[in-house]
């Protein structure tokens, strides 16, 4: 199929149904045939000799390890010891228990429409299905607060880690010119430049190196936590795990735990915006979410035990949990092996945090949102231009921007996207009444505004009598939304242009599973700093500046509309497992 227009995806042939729209609309909607049809790729003008669309080779093996490796990192290395500390003692595991849960509402929602729509852009895609172009593209942005500003936040943290693991292992009184290198001073780190800049140097490569890169780490990364594990059980006193609960902490410091350990969790979501490329996309994207949580929660569960069992809860590092437990215990080899693992594996994060920013951008490039260079294929079907763009700005970041500023500022964009998919999942299961259109999605947005409410209520309001009473007010309200949502919107009929598939993964209990994971992702997100809340503000206003002046002036969706071609456009089709059609 060739399609040509001024946008990078159009459709000007002479037969085929269309699906035009009349006027402009912030919140036009993608078809479902057309985020389902492997067949709609963009033609890229000016790319001579490249082709128009991603080469599906990556198989179930490679996407569990991007989520895996994507995933385990500082959740494992830093806030384990954090939360052991400062908030649950022994009962961290419970913690890591609870996060897994509340990760999970949300990753079965994932699962279900990677399955379903497995093309690139993951949350992006599935907000332009069933929220609209505006909704998508605001979307896209918090997705690139993950991809980026994450890649260069762990590429910041990795480069301060090796200055303090030179520090430490170097005479304080010694002159080491190696030392005025890492640390120069005025914000700048050197180490996060070269980790950021080898990363996106093998990516220029092309992903078929890279992943090999990535598998390899991601085993690497596992062994290692795995060898931390089994040497903390072989130092294990029981006597350290009582009492499970300290009285200081008290069955509030698990949860308050779980809502900082739920960041550990992130990462998995990435599998999804990899889904343009993936090897029998239907069977293995749900998969290989589901087993990248199953994986990260059996990890980080186990080896919260062995770390609490290791050390009296109130002499873990809060930064460096197990090489300083190790040390503690007087097994200094040990220390060594894990310091200097966490140095070899963490940069694993940075190199697939920066693979998926690419895929994003080339799915907004199809859809006219982003110029037509952002979905350019080298003659070997790389996003190189994406990937050098993307790249620059995340070296630049990594270098000069401190961590600190950049923590928050990303969970609050990770945790909107989230909301953003668990509400498709309902707009795609569900329908509002004959008699009252918009019913579904005036209760939905009343629904995440009173989450976001009790979000804070909850966090800011309880030390109070009648802030007690408010959060409480507000509670019942939102319960009964949601009851009210699961009354009278019923189920959609399943459509086989959806990409449905009677086999296909399905998120259990909806609306109810995705209802309480939007909850609990509003309650984190008002849990973060006022400071980077703001600048979340600002950077979407920046966003939607970018939207009304350029996005919605080139989107296909308000000009040419997307078009079936031949056959396809006169019949029903289903994809099959391999993602072509029946």
């Amino acid at each position: 199929m060739e399609v040509s227009s001024t946008s990078p995806l159009a459709s000007e042939v002479n037969s085929g149904s269309t699906d035009r729209r009349p006027g402009w609309s912030p919140f036009v909607k993608k078809p479902l045939w057309a985020a389902s049809d492997p067949h709609l790729v963009a033609s890229v003008d000016g790319a001579a000799g490249a082709r128009a669309h991603l080469t599906r080779h990556l198989s179930l093996f490679d996407l569990i390890c991007i989520g895996v490796g994507a995933t385990v990192g500082s959740g494992i290395f830093v806030l384990c010891g954090l939360i052991a500390h400062a908030y649950a003692g022994p009962a961290t595991v419970l913690s890591w228990g609870v996060a897994g849960l509340a990760a999970c509402m949300s990753g079965l929602c994932y699962a279900e429409l990677a399955g379903r729509f497995p093309a690139a852009g993951s949350s992006y895609a599935y907000s332009f299905i069933s929220l609209g172009e505006m909704p998508a593209v605001l979307a896209g942005s918090c997705m690139t607060l993950e991809y980026v500003f994450s890649a260069s936040a762990v590429a910041r943290s990795w480069g301060d880690k090796v200055v303090e693991y030179a520090k430490a292992n170097l005479d304080p009184n010694g002159n080491y010119p190696v030392l005025s290198f890492l640390d120069p001073g005025g914000g700048v780190n050197p180490f996060a430049f070269i980790i950021s800049s080898v990363a996106v140097g093998l990516h220029l490569r092309g992903v078929r190196e890279s992943k090999t890169v990535t598998n390899l780490f991601s085993l690497l990364k596992v062994a290692l936590v795995i060898f931390m594990t089994t040497v903390s059980y072989s130092l294990m006193q029981p006597g350290n795990l009582v009492p499970f609960v300290p009285a200081e902490f008290g069955i509030g410091g698990i949860f308050r735990g779980a809502s900082t350990l739920f960041f550990g969790y992130i990462g998995y979501d990435e599998i999804c915006c990899v889904a343009g490329e993936a090897v029998n996309p239907s069977r293995n994207l749900p998969i290989a979410v589901i087993a990248s949580l199953i994986t990260v929660t059996i990890l980080y569960m186990v080896a919260a035990v062995a770390l609490t069992g290791m050390v009296p809860y109130e002499d873990i590092s809060e930064t460096s949990p197990f090489p300083d437990g190790f040390r503690y215990r007087g097994v200094e080899w040990a220390s060594h092996l894990a310091a200097i693992g966490e140095l070899v594996t963490l940069p694993l994060v940075v190199l697939v945090s920066i693979m998926a920013q690419p895929r994003l951008q080339y799915a907004m490039a199809h859809d006219g949102l982003l110029p037509a260079i952002f979905c350019a294929l080298d003659s070997k079907g790389n996003l190189w231009w994406g990937t050098l763009i993307s790249g620059v700005v995340m070296i630049i970041i990594a270098t000069f921007v401190p961590f600190t500023y950049l923590n928050d500022l990303i969970s609050a964009g990770i945790l909107i996207a989230f909301s953003m998919t668990d509400a498709s999942v309902i707009l795609l299961r569900h329908k509002s009444p004959d008699d009252k259109p918009f019913q579904l999605e005036k209760l939905l947005g009343l629904f995440n505004a009173l989450a976001i409410i009790s979000g804070i209520l909850v966090s800011y309001c309880l030390d109070t009598f009648w802030g007690r009473c408010i959060a409480g007010t507000v509670g019942v309200l939102l319960f009964a939304v949601g009851v009210q949502l699961h009354r009278v919107c019923s189920r959609q009929a399943e459509h086989s242009a959806s990409g449905d598939s009677k086999d296909g993964f399905r998120t259990p209990l909806v609306p109810l599973l995705p209802l309480l994971g939007s909850a609990v992702n509003w309650y984190l997100v008002a849990h973060l700093a006022t400071f980077s809340l703001v600048l979340l503000v600002i950077y979407l206003i920046i966003t939607f500046a970018i939207y009304f002046l350029y996005s919605a002036k080139h989107s296909v969706a308000n000009t040419t509309g997307w078009q079936r071609h031949g056959e396809d456009a006169k019949g029903n089709y289903e994809l099959s497992t391999d993602h072509r059609l029946t």
